[in-house]
């Protein structure tokens, strides 16, 4: 109902995304089992393109069933629903039974291994991806600080086996293990410095919007600036990386 309220306030101008998230907040944050992740979207997409539509949905799914709903507030125009995928089964899934994908924590030429997945069908499929974009910082500072927000994210099973699968193993193997064992600072100086500027953008502001534009020729049809680190008025910021034709 969040979803068409959103829908029917902004015609043409919502999408809703949805993913399985992660083992750890599902498992660890919310006592809920982490279960058939990949049948639970796909049975939600199903869901969500009936009753946005208006209908009266009574279905059994795979991992769930619903019995009699009718959403009260119908939109005029459904909302595209993304899918949030990493590997091929969910790529595969946003592009056949989504509008498209939402991916995350991969870097520009990463786009041209997952893009194909998701337009196997249909090469209209949108693709948006989440880019962390530190624009004026100096490396160092970029990469202390890219090495932490890697750490945090590529240690979850589902973004390590991920980046496994983008053939970074032997890259983040020395921090994965030091992670294991216990050692927070070793796996921090295990990351390298190329992996930290594959994933987060840093430099002249002129110079991330063309690692930006990267993403964009590569296949990606909307970026998502997540901007690190930016402190006082980001208008200027913003402005520096918007584009220029």
């Amino acid at each position: 109902m969040s979803a068409a309220t959103l829908a029917a306030a902004a015609p043409g101008r919502f999408a809703l995304g949805i993913g399985t998230s992660s083992d750890v907040i599902v498992e660890r944050w919310n006592d809920i089992p982490f279960e058939e992740p990949y049948k639970r979207v796909r049975d939600t997409v199903r869901f969500l393109r009936s009753a946005l539509r208006g209908e009266k949905v009574t279905e059994t799914y795979d991992t769930f069933t619903v019995r009699g709903f009718t959403a009260q507030l119908v939109p005029e125009e459904p909302p595209p629903v993304l899918v949030a995928a990493l590997r091929p089964g969910m790529l595969r899934l946003a592009g056949r039974e989504g509008d498209g994908a939402v991916v995350n924590w991969l870097s520009a030429q990463d786009v041209c291994t997952v893009a194909p997945y998701v337009r196997e069908r249909d090469p209209d499929k949108e693709i948006v991806a989440r880019i962390f974009v530190m624009p004026g910082a100096d490396p160092d500072t970029a990469r202390a600080l890219g090495r932490r927000m890697i750490a945090a994210y590529l240690n979850v099973p589902v973004y390590r086996a991920f980046h496994e699968w983008l053939g970074r193993g032997d890259d983040l193997g020395p921090m994965w293990k030091a992670w294991s064992d216990g050692d927070r600072a070793a796996a921090l100086r295990a990351i390298p410095d190329a992996v930290v500027d594959q994933l987060v953008l840093h430099g002249p502001a002129a110079h991330c919007r063309e690692r930006i534009q990267h993403y964009v020729d590569n296949g990606v049809t909307t970026p998502v600036i997540h901007m690190v680190g930016a402190e006082g008025d980001p208008v200027p910021l913003v402005r520096g990386l918007a584009p220029t034709g």
